[in-house]
């Protein structure tokens, strides 16, 4: 079934390749575009069985993310994003994934993370409220799940939790004028005190744990791995996808290109485009292979019955933010040896550059603040199982 998926996502690429500068024009992508990736099974990848879902392979998800990237790196980022929520609600309480799916299997949500708002107890729940930036794809989801810092009444913080909130409980505003990404829709929500019931919410802090009360209906081992990991390389995928596609158009681009300032030299016949080109994919592979293979390692521990040690999870984050800044530093190799045409409006290569190194910026994509969680671990500082 997963191939199925596959193919059809490979069968939809010239049409989301062609659609790229209209989506980029919308600041949205266009509601065609989602609705053929749902038909292809998409979306339902990481949602449980079931709801109609898949229980897909990660590593089949992250393929799918990054070939919708290699051609349109808005529609793989919000493809990206919304496509594993469906993953997280499963670690939810019963009750939220009957209100999500029970009627409605392709019901869809977007997110936004950042503990930006106001989240207090209140008998039975929450009560939550304030504003959320950056909520990717969230004019195609009716649903959206929200980071807050919970603080008891004498205003102390005591909990940080997902809250899952319904379309009619909170605003979009429309924010997202941008020069990268710019075709995610990734605008602001804002919501007015509204209550939160208990089984609404799931902690970081059971996340961190590989913990969710939804694991009691969802058995499969999908639902035991790290949400961090999982998360995270979920913004990787289309960052790695989207230097497959300028990889691959530049290649092309090269083949046919006269270089006047030198003496109408062929860049195909340029040993130094030949080493570029080689370290560029070097780069993109080595990315891939990394992210993917500390998946394999966490799943195969999950299979077990092993518990996920902290080191590989630090591992995991080192390589996600590492594999993303080389899917970066390929790009920029190969636009900086591509020309002048690579400029134009119009071409993946110039789009791909705007668009990576706008998703660089994402908190998933901190460098230093992974890196030195790695580094302090391996010295012997204890670190946060929470974060990772």
């Amino acid at each position: 079934m997963t191939q199925a998926v596959l193919d059809g996502v490979r069968d939809l690429l010239p049409t989301l390749r062609e659609r790229a500068d209209e989506t980029e024009r919308l600041r949205q992508v266009p509601d065609a575009s989602v609705k053929e990736l749902e038909e292809t099974g998409f979306f339902r990848m990481l949602q449980p069985k079931r709801f109609d879902g898949l229980e897909a392979d990660p590593i089949d998800f992250y393929t799918a993310v990054a070939l919708i990237a290699s051609a349109c790196g808005s529609t793989g980022w919000i493809s990206s994003v919304l496509g594993v929520h469906p993953w997280q609600v499963g670690l939810f309480h019963d009750d939220a994934q009957q209100a999500v799916w029970g009627n409605d299997t392709s019901t869809r949500l977007s997110s936004s993370y950042a503990p930006t708002g106001k989240a207090t107890i209140a008998e039975g729940g929450y009560t939550l409220e304030g504003r959320w930036s950056f909520s990717s794809g969230s004019a195609h989801a009716s649903w959206v799940l929200l980071g807050g810092l919970v603080s008891n009444e004498e205003g102390q913080i005591v909990d940080f939790k997902t809250f899952m909130v319904p379309r009619e409980k909170y605003e979009i505003v429309d924010v997202w004028n941008v020069v990268g990404l710019a075709g995610t829709g990734s605008n602001d929500i804002v919501v007015a005190p509204t209550f939160i019931p208990n089984e609404f919410t799931l902690s970081m802090g059971d996340t961190g744990r590989c913990f969710g009360p939804g694991q009691e209906q969802n058995t499969s081992d999908l639902y035991k791995l790290p949400f961090h990991s999982l998360f995270t390389t979920t913004i990787t995928a289309p960052i790695v996808g989207m230097a497959r596609g300028a990889y691959e158009e530049h290649v092309e681009q090269q083949q046919a290109r006269v270089r006047a300032a030198y003496l109408g030299e062929k860049a195909s016949s340029d040993p130094f485009a030949a080493v570029r080109i080689a370290r560029a994919s070097s780069e993109i592979d080595a990315a891939w292979e990394l992210c993917m293979a500390n998946i394999r390692q966490e799943q195969a521990l999950v299979a077990k019955g092993e518990k996920i040690p902290i080191p590989l999870r630090l591992k995991v984050r080192r390589d996600q933010v590492l594999g993303t800044q080389r899917a970066i530093d390929a790009i920029d190799v190969l636009f900086e040896s591509s020309g002048g045409r690579a400029l134009a409006n119009g071409t993946y290569l110039q789009r791909a550059w705007r668009d990576a190194h706008a998703g660089r910026v994402h908190a998933a994509n901190d460098p230093e603040r992974a890196l030195q969680m790695f580094g302090m671990s391996e010295f012997g500082h204890k670190v946060d199982p929470g974060m990772y």
